[in-house]
């Protein structure tokens, strides 16, 4: 399965049509549609369902369109690292992360390697840990900003400096409201969201302790601004990460910290003995450096 052909495929599926496709291309309808059914061939399924107005997809189809695109995207980031020259650092480096305050440090790294490298260009992938873990083991993600609890085996890492607060975001005309902390007991009976993330569950149940079974989970997710919305309309109290609301609009919604405090640590993380591009490198040498400052 060429990388050619993956373009092609990906190219009739934005275009919804062969003829548009070829178009696009620069190639002759027929040659294109020679091309698409040799790969369905040499995959052996139906990739489309030919209609009289589209080409859509058919489950086959929409699984090899995800792949695909993660292939290409692959492909693409290493031709860039290849190119890149170690006398002139440049490239792109990509860093996966959760809406975490420790994005602050992130930040002021970034800012402060663009100072020496301006040919540097970073690009922000957001995700939970999980998913984020998921692309640095793939090679899809080089730097990953990971909330633990989260297995880190296969990872050499940098622990960041101070702790991510866990609160209840709620309205700001809820009763709850008034208080200046949270406890488990305020919570029985509420309809809440949880993050999506298994590991966090489990902090979370640790925290309620025997109260856990008796809680109302309406609602899990994984991004605190769609979440927020529930929120915002007296749908569900959210139990998330301080660190995600700075940028959400204040004059509906607030937060209140869990008492007792409940906090998680984060990691700059990347994959053990995983071949990476100069920049990528540098910018590992950038961040030891400055955080050793942080920690002397």
């Amino acid at each position: 399965m060429e990388i050619r052909v993956l373009k092609y495929f990906l190219a009739v599926v934005r275009e919804e049509s062969i003829t548009k496709a070829a178009e696009v291309l620069h190639i002759t309808q027929p040659t294109l549609s020679r091309q698409m059914s040799q790969l369905e061939e040499e995959v052996g399924v139906k990739l489309f369902r030919r209609g009289t107005r589209k080409i859509v997809l058919t489950n086959e189809g929409m699984l090899l369109r995800r792949r695909a695109e993660e292939i290409i995207a692959l492909s693409d980031k290493t031709m860039q690292e290849l190119l890149a020259q170690e006398e002139q650092v440049e490239g792109i480096i990509t860093i996966g992360a959760g809406e975490l305050s420790a994005m602050e440090q992130i930040a002021e790294l970034c800012g402060t390697f663009r100072e020496k490298y301006p040919h540097v260009r970073f690009d922000f992938y957001t995700a939970t840990a999980d998913v984020v873990k998921e692309q640095i083991e793939r090679g899809s993600v080089d730097i990953g900003i990971l909330l633990e609890p989260i297995s880190m085996e296969k990872f050499e890492y940098i622990r960041l400096t101070g702790t991510e607060r866990w609160v209840v975001l709620m309205r700001r005309d809820d009763p709850l409201a008034q208080f200046e902390e949270i406890r488990a007991f305020q919570l029985e009976g509420l309809p809440l969201v949880l993050p999506r993330r298994l590991n966090l569950q489990g902090e979370l149940a640790n925290w309620f302790g025997d109260r856990f079974e008796h809680m109302n989970i309406a609602y899990t997710g994984n991004l605190t601004t769609n979440i927020a919305l529930l929120v915002q309309r007296g749908y569900g109290y959210s139990i998330t990460l301080e660190g995600s609301l700075p940028f959400r609009e204040r004059t509906e919604i607030v937060s209140r910290p869990l008492y007792p405090p409940l906090s998680a640590s984060v990691a700059f993380a990347w994959k053990r003995e995983q071949p990476m591009s100069a920049a990528t490198r540098k910018f590992i040498e950038h961040a030891r450096s400055l955080l050793a400052a942080e920690h002397p």
